[in-house]
């Protein structure tokens, strides 16, 4: 492990357990709302990157991760996988003494992947983790968590998720206003059934075992009536949805509203729109967004 000062790189062995990053995690938020910190400056968001060589996939673990999620059964990494790969690298640097914000109670709010070329098991690939541009959002503050994925030094995958810490003030910024467009339903063209255990399904291929997805009683205490389904597997089912018309090149964007209560039936929408697929997951009976997006292929 390398470090000393900003810019730092933090090299691990290989890719760690989430369940010990959660357990660091939970104790960095006490220590956090002990000391009551309740803003942050935008120089206080470290230069710090993780990496880690040489990772590849298992054909087990993508093949159980394709049939939950629906993708088609061949060697080709959907890029929702490859954000299962990368996940557990943005966690060890989120859970960072350095990192500026708790990581319990983070909430995840859009997510944006360019898949550039195809990956494949049996590729072995390098993940690097970054963390940029704090921003004010009506409800605290916001960043933006950059994983890339390099084959033989080249870029093959890069996704940003940003994440939102409630209650959080950037210091010197205005919150902008909480004025947003109106979701207005379309007309479905399928719908998901999502069981109860579907937060535990998917926490057993993608190792986020947080368990506001898994525990009825951690999502009351967070404010769900029960269980919620993780905003990466409404997204990666609607990519899967798009199939192999995104060809192995593509740019998928998603922003997250609403969770998922489970059990719940999804109405779902996947229809190609000037040149790209438009994605909308919502409520049937309120009406109410779980998720609106897009796939883009590139090529």
């Amino acid at each position: 492990m390398t470090g000393g000062g900003p810019g730092r790189v933090v090299e691990l062995p290989d890719v760690p357990a989430l369940g010990g990053l959660y357990r660091r995690g939970v104790v960095g938020s006490a220590r956090a709302a002990a000391t009551r910190r309740s803003s942050v400056r935008p120089e206080d968001l470290p230069g710090t990157r993780v990496v880690v060589r040489g990772v590849q996939a298992d054909a087990a673990h993508l093949t159980a991760y394709q049939h939950l999620l629906g993708e088609r059964a061949d060697d080709v990494l959907p890029a929702g996988f490859v954000h299962v790969l990368a996940f557990p690298v943005a966690t060890a640097l989120l859970v960072r003494p350095e990192f500026p914000l708790p990581l319990l109670g983070m909430v995840h709010v859009a997510n944006r992947v360019e898949q550039r070329r195809a990956l494949r098991l049996g590729d072995a690939f390098d993940v690097e983790v970054h963390v940029r541009d704090l921003r004010a959002h009506r409800a605290g503050v916001t960043v933006d968590v950059v994983a890339e994925v390099t084959v033989d030094g080249a870029r093959a995958w890069e996704g940003v998720s940003t994440y939102l810490a409630k209650g959080v003030r950037l210091t010197g910024a205005e919150r902008p206003s909480g004025d947003r467009t109106p979701f207005v339903a379309p007309a479905p063209t399928g719908q998901w059934r999502l069981a109860a255990d579907e937060g535990r399904a998917y926490a057993a291929v993608s190792g986020d075992r947080n368990p506001i997805h898994t525990h009825r009683l951690a999502a009351k205490a967070f404010g769900f009536p029960r269980t919620i389904a993780h905003g990466m597997d409404t997204a990666a089912r609607a990519l899967a949805a798009v199939g192999p018309a995104r060809g192995e090149a593509y740019r998928w964007d998603v922003e997250f509203a609403k969770p998922v209560l489970l059990p719940s039936t999804v109405a779902v929408r996947v229809a190609r729109e000037d040149g790209a697929f438009a994605l909308a997951a919502w409520n049937p009976r309120t009406g109410t967004p779980h998720l609106t997006g897009t796939v883009t292929p590139l090529t």
